[in-house]
């Protein structure tokens, strides 16, 4: 059964009608054009397909379209303001963080969570931070550097 559901996107508001067990990654994907937010596993195991919700990171694939009803959703895309990218999206330019890039969003993701709520975690935090998070490419070191780099640079 179809439901109509409203919540902000990266500060806008949508409606989306869709089946209420659509998982959030699928809307984002096939009915809103997000691309940042990738399958993966598909099992909330990976997170390529992380975003915000609300401020806190989440596997998109496990969140089912019914429950996002007036929440705040950002995904990678968000998080760039007036064509600039985000201290933390920087970072990992700079740090090279990304070989593929497919897992690139879902980690920062993760780790704008943590920057909002600690603008200078320690690596072990960080480590933490992206646990949840799998890079196939082995980028690990870069990713953590790029994290710790961003740290107090968070608007």
């Amino acid at each position: 059964m179809d439901v109509s559901v409203t919540f902000t996107l990266n500060g806008k508001q949508v409606t989306v009608k869709a089946p209420a067990a659509k998982s959030l990654l699928r809307t984002l994907r096939e009915d809103l054009g997000i691309t940042s937010v990738k399958p993966g596993c598909e099992a909330g195991e990976c997170g390529a397909c992380t975003v915000l919700m609300d401020g806190k990171a989440v596997t998109s694939c496990l969140v089912m379209l019914s429950q996002v009803e007036e929440h705040q959703i950002v995904t990678d895309e968000g998080l760039v303001k007036d064509g600039k990218l985000d201290p933390l999206q920087e970072a990992f330019v700079e740090e090279g963080a990304s070989q593929c890039g497919y897992c690139t969003p879902g980690f920062v993701m993760s780790a704008k969570e943590l920057l909002l709520e600690k603008p200078n975690p320690s690596e072990n935090e960080i480590l933490e931070a992206i646990g949840g998070n799998i890079c196939r490419c082995g980028a690990y070191p870069r990713i953590v550097s790029a994290i710790k780099k961003a740290g107090g640079e968070q608007h």
